[in-house]
């Protein structure tokens, strides 16, 4: 029978939305690996630019790989969806994490059932055979902070978005921008605790306009998120704030340009996720083949990376800017 996108949505009740695959799902030829990425959530920027580089990279490492995005950023829709895969023997399951502790039973048998499992954005997921990184997480805690911090003149009040409080690197980049801050510029202080919205344009916006009311004089948004700089800026422009507030934070370049050129957006980093799709696919062959990542191996668009087996990590370091000066180049990318 032939496995469709609709036969996909009705086998996991209809609450997770899969990547096109050019056919079906499941029928690629018997030696071409299955590769199935389930992603925090379908349908923004910056996951739809990871689903553009797992489907080129796909039939250049021979692989039947897909990209699975739920409707929401829900882990019990990652549940679901991780335990379709199981149940459609792929040879290889990808995970970009909601909450790597909620995750772990259904990888663990995944694992069990004979599944390679490779994660992404996921550094604390225990049952994940290797995870990847493009970006150490102190670098990139840093770099923001330092940002914010230039803009804001080194001192004021500031507020922190993570995708949500369970989005394991998320809270380790602010970890680590916050630790930073309170060493290197003691004049700046943090409100309250971080606030998990900046993976919704929704709840970003929200909190945004709660915070200006809560906090006249606030004076800078670190966002850890895709969308936290979005709707942030939205926000800032309405009231305008752009010039009073910084505001600071990766995201989608195509999504966040216009920002960027009138200055609401002061700047960010990012790694492109387009190759971090690309890379999915080409460990997730390695993978399927029985292999193991070695030290200083290539990965596509990014060059030699380090590899530590006691941490089953795959650590690259490759960054974007996200100013005036780089967006445009971005932006014709694709990204």
């Amino acid at each position: 029978m032939e496995v469709t996108r609709r036969t996909l949505l009705a086998g996991i009740g209809g609450t997770v939305v899969a990547g096109t695959l050019g056919g079906t799902i499941g029928v690629a030829q018997a030696a071409e690996p299955q590769v199935g990425v389930v992603v925090k959530i379908g349908g923004i920027p910056w996951f739809n630019a990871m689903e553009v580089g797992i489907k080129k990279a796909a039939p250049e490492y021979k692989a039947n790989a897909w990209m699975v995005g739920p409707t929401q950023a829900d882990a019990a829709q990652q549940v679901r969806a991780i335990e379709d895969l199981i149940a459609r023997k792929v040879a290889v399951i990808g995970i970009v994490p909601n909450d790597s502790a909620a995750l772990d039973p259904v990888l663990g048998r995944a694992r069990a059932a004979g599944i390679k499992v490779l994660a992404h954005e996921g550094p604390n997921q225990k049952e994940a055979d290797w995870d990847f990184e493009l970006t150490t997480i102190e670098g990139y805690g840093q770099a923001h902070m330092d940002l914010l911090a230039k803009q804001m003149g080194e001192e004021g009040k500031y507020i922190v978005y993570v995708g949500s409080l369970t989005v394991p690197l998320h809270n380790a980049w602010a970890d680590a921008a916050i630790a930073y801050q309170k060493q290197k510029y003691p004049k700046m202080e943090m409100l309250g605790d971080r606030f998990g919205v900046a993976e919704s344009l929704d709840d970003s916006i929200k909190t945004t306009q709660d915070q200006l009311r809560a906090h006249p004089d606030l004076k800078g948004i670190l966002t850890f998120g895709s969308q936290g700089p979005i709707g942030a800026a939205r926000v800032l422009d309405d009231r305008e704030k752009a010039k009073s507030i910084v505001l600071v934070g990766g995201f989608s370049p195509g999504q966040g340009v216009k920002y960027v050129k009138s200055g609401t957006i002061r700047g960010g980093f990012i790694w492109n996720p387009m190759t971090a799709g690309e890379i999915f696919v080409q460990l997730a062959s390695l993978l399927a083949a029985g292999k193991e990542p070695t030290d200083n191996m290539e990965l596509t668009g990014v060059g030699k990376v380090r590899v530590y087996p006691d941490k089953k990590l795959i650590q690259a370091q490759k960054l974007e800017s996200l100013d005036k000066e780089n967006i445009d180049r971005l932006v014709a990318l694709g990204l």
